[in-house]
């Protein structure tokens, strides 16, 4: 049975608008690692933090991360098929980073954790399509 050209139609969108959501995390990831690794003390940090390391560390962390984030999301936009599971990889790594990084940076560690999440979504969509 051949998918429809409205379903090939929806995965390509789907597929487009993961590459795209990918970039954008791996540009905010670089951005957060920047900002973390150049200047740490414009985060506040908390006390007692379970998961508490240096902050400058974490920048660079985030700095490589977000770049190998964009490659992928640049990867998938070219229509790389290993790319898709990659993404789907790097979008639960960056998810759990983020989580991890709540306490220095809550705003931005959400809105990157929801980009995940519909990265994750949308890649998980579009692999689920192309096998029927």
């Amino acid at each position: 049975m051949s998918p429809s050209n409205t379903e090939n139609a929806w995965a390509e969108g789907i597929g487009i608008f993961a590459g795209a959501a990918l970039l954008v995390v791996g540009i905010f990831q670089f951005l957060e690692g920047v900002a973390a690794a150049a200047k740490d003390d414009v985060f506040v940090t908390t006390r007692n933090y379970v998961f508490e390391f240096d902050l400058t560390t974490w920048g660079w962390i985030h700095l490589v991360f977000g770049i190998v984030v964009a490659i992928i999301g640049g990867a998938i936009l070219a229509g790389q098929k290993w790319a898709l599971v990659a993404g789907i990889v790097v979008a639960v790594v960056s998810a759990l980073m983020n989580f991890v990084w709540l306490p220095y940076y809550p705003a931005w560690a959400i809105l990157i954790i929801a980009f995940d999440v519909a990265v994750i979504w949308a890649l998980s969509t579009m692999l689920g399509s192309r096998r029927h």
